[in-house]
């Protein structure tokens, strides 16, 4: 049986295929980046920065209400809003709003009127379309105030 030398061609070869796929992977995972990625977080992080002081005050006072609330998609893709305050009676007759994001900024804001279904229960006016999506709630009840933010 007669062996085939390794020449210069073959290494040349290898080397070509290896950096080949090393840069199509490059191209592809770019590709996916920039077509997955759908505009700007925060306008101005500086200025945003300044702001954390002040939503971790806003956080806390929320903290002390006490509330208990539970978020549910139902088989109609509607959200469900359950609310409690700190002793587990239902909040009642609470104006609630929310605005439904896209996580990635890809869809338009989707603004939701929930109506009260039951004692402390509240149901959105529409239904999300599929895809996941970022809600951030809007609640008063009196004076209290409360922003929660449901992934």
């Amino acid at each position: 049986m007669q062996t085939r030398r390794f020449t210069g061609w073959h290494m040349t070869g290898i080397l070509v295929a290896f950096f080949a796929v090393v840069i199509a992977v490059n191209l592809l995972m770019a590709t996916v980046a920039i077509r997955s990625f759908g505009g700007t977080v925060v306008a101005n992080s500086y200025v945003e920065s300044q702001k954390f002081n002040r939503y971790l005050t806003q956080a806390r006072a929320q903290d002390q209400l006490g509330w208990k609330d539970h978020v549910a998609l139902t088989d109609r893709r509607q959200v469900t809003l359950a609310l409690a305050g700190r002793s587990g009676a239902p909040i009642l007759g609470a104006p609630v709003t929310a605005v439904a994001e896209h996580p990635l900024g890809r869809a338009a804001d989707i603004p939701l009127i929930f109506h009260e279904t039951a004692p402390g229960r509240y149901a959105s006016d529409r239904a999300l379309p599929a895809g996941r999506w970022q809600l951030r709630f809007d609640i008063d009840h009196g004076a209290q105030h409360l922003l929660r933010e449901v992934m």
